[in-house]
C-alpha cells in the first residue's frame, strides 16, 4: 500500500488458494460488522486479506470470491468481531493502495 493513507503491505511467493476462507465461529448477525472490499488485486488469498485487516481489530473470517473456474472476481468480505473494526477498515484502508490498485472498502448492505 503505497501513498497518504498508510504503510507497506508486502506479501510472500507462493502458490494460490481460491474459493475458501478463512476465521471461525458459529452464526451470528453480522451487520454492522462485515465489510465489502472490492477491486482486489486478482491474487490474493483470503489469508492475506485477513492479515491485512487484522491491523484494524479482531478479524472473525475473510473470504475472496472466486468464478466457478476459480479465478477471483476481485471481491472479497471480512467480518470483524465488533462494529468498532468494520469502521475502522473503513476509515483506514477505503481508497488505500493494494499491489497498485485502489481498493474500495465498505459496510456491508443487506
Amino acid at each position: 500500500m503505497t501513498g497518504g493513507r498508510g504503510g507497506d503491505f508486502g506479501r510472500g511467493e507462493g502458490g494460490f488458494q481460491y474459493g475458501s476462507g478463512g476465521g471461525g465461529g458459529g452464526f451470528r448477525d453480522d451487520r454492522g460488522r462485515k465489510v465489502v472490499v472490492t477491486n482486489l488485486p486478482y491474487q490474493i488469498r483470503w489469508q492475506e486479506l485477513k492479515d491485512i485487516f487484522r491491523s484494524c481489530g479482531n478479524v472473525i473470517r475473510a473470504d475472496v470470491l472466486t468464478n466457478p473456474d476459480g479465478r477471483s472476481k476481485g471481491i472479497g468480505t471480512v467480518v470483524f468481531e465488533d462494529e468498532a473494526g468494520a469502521s475502522d477498515a473503513i476509515s483506514r484502508l477505503n481508497e488505500a493502495e493494494l499491489d497498485g490498485r485502489i481498493i474500495s472498502v465498505r459496510l456491508d448492505r443487506y
